[in-house]
């Protein structure tokens, strides 16, 4: 049963390497090497869980459910505004922003977030975008059924390592990245790109009329 789990990786890493909100979030709690195991898993085990509720056959109830996805919708470009605003008040004093190549900490080292506060945000970056249940549960979980039993469940396997190695190797293999971040404006340049991401999918989620 490799081919139907190499076709379910395959399909699964075409969905999430995408630069989205949810990576730009990942690389940047990375870099700081702030909370990144609670950060990589919420992220990895979600696309997990809902790839394989929509095998199972879960996702023909998200399609169902218009007025759900309208409301997560509207929530999520809120958030997404929001989050794009404290990435633009951050860009705007870059000198609070430099950080220890060495990962040790330090004097102009940005500030750790609370963990609460991380892995709340982490959850609103997850769940708050339509467009998740639909890659994962519908997408996923249509192509999944396609293959039959017992190859869907293969299938569900692969799409579900596909998303944990993803953001596990995002998550920390950002840290390479740590000495090209010690100095203020590349960090200026990260959060000036964070909030164009945001700002981008918050428009998309927007005006997309087929959610």
């Amino acid at each position: 049963m490799l081919t139907p789990m190499l076709v379910g990786f395959g399909t699964g890493l075409s969905l999430i390497v995408a630069i989205g909100a949810q990576n730009a979030f990942v690389l940047r709690q990375g870099i700081l090497r702030q909370h990144v195991l609670p950060v990589v898993l919420i992220c990895g085990l979600t696309d997990a869980l809902l790839e394989t509720l929509g095998v199972a056959g879960i996702g023909f109830i998200v399609e169902r459910a218009p007025v759900v996805l309208e409301v997560i919708r509207w929530v999520g470009v809120a958030f997404l505004i929001w989050y794009a605003w404290g990435a633009a008040r951050r860009a705007m004093k870059p000198e609070a922003m430099t950080v220890d190549a060495s990962g040790a900490g330090g004097a102009g080292q940005p500030a750790a977030g609370s963990l609460k506060k991380t892995v709340l945000a982490c959850l609103a970056i997850t769940y708050l975008n339509p467009h998740v249940y639909l890659d994962t549960m519908v997408l996923m979980g249509s192509v999944g059924n396609a293959q039959g039993d017992p190859a869907r469940w293969w299938f569900a396997l692969g799409g579900a390592l596909a998303s944990i190695i993803w953001f596990f190797v995002l998550g920390y293999g950002a840290r390479l990245l740590t000495r090209f971040f010690a100095t203020p404006r590349s960090w200026q340049i990260l959060d000036w790109i964070i909030v164009v991401v945001m700002l981008v999918i918050a428009a998309r989620l927007a005006f997309d009329t087929a959610l």
